[in-house]
């Protein structure tokens, strides 16, 4: 698949990067793609979450009346679950919510998501760049300029830049990584897939291995 290379401003430069079919022309496996972003939204969460068991409660332990001839049912502790502040049944305890895939797989769900966006004509090829300082209405003009910017925009640079990544994080649209941060539930979660012309060939190497 052979693209135009755009320049910040939008305007065709006249040079064309051919994409490798091994890489954005296979055929999508959905199943690779769902395993791969469920184990991203998985490491997402801290699972520091926890609530207390009746033996964590502060309470006294004294029984809080007699067992027979109240005509209530019988109770031997403030802090059983049955009561207002006691403890509670089964509840949320710290874990671990990661899980271990194949590399080949993770591999396989990059290809089909690449692929998704080369078949929906949502890839932009921009010719390496970078911003001299720090300044938001820079990226708006730049995404402005590639008429992406009603859209969700990844950004995929060959290498980090701070000025580029820093000017960006301030849009809610758009988000900036590097070729080798690129991950199978970004790629799906923008509309408009932006590649520099060295994280093109960044991906191929890596890809290729």
């Amino acid at each position: 698949m052979e693209i135009n290379v755009v320049d910040i401003s939008g305007k065709e430069t006249g040079a064309k990067v051919q994409l490798s079919d091994a890489i954005f022309g296979v055929e999508p496996n959905d199943h690779a793609i769902y395993l791969d972003v469920k184990q991203y939204l998985a490491n997402q969460r801290q699972g520091t979450h926890k609530s207390k068991q009746r033996n964590e409660i502060a309470g006294s332990t004294r029984k809080l009346y007699k067992q027979k001839g109240t005509g209530g049912a019988r109770a031997g502790s403030i802090k059983s679950p049955l009561f207002n502040g006691g403890g509670r049944v089964f509840g949320p305890q710290p874990r671990d919510y990661s899980f271990k895939l194949n590399k080949k797989l993770k591999q396989l769900a990059r290809r089909s998501a690449l692929s998704y966006k080369a078949k929906d004509n949502s890839i932009v090829i921009l010719e390496d760049f970078v911003f001299d300082s720090v300044k938001t209405k820079n990226y708006l003009q730049l995404v402005t300029d590639l008429k992406v910017a009603s859209e969700k925009t990844l950004l995929v640079l060959a290498v980090a830049n701070n000025n580029v990544y820093l000017s960006s994080r301030n849009i809610k649209s758009a988000k900036v990584i590097t070729a080798d941060q690129l991950n199978t539930y970004d790629v799906l979660n923008a509309g408009k897939l932006i590649l520099t012309t060295g994280s093109v060939k960044t991906l191929e190497e890596a890809f290729a291995k």
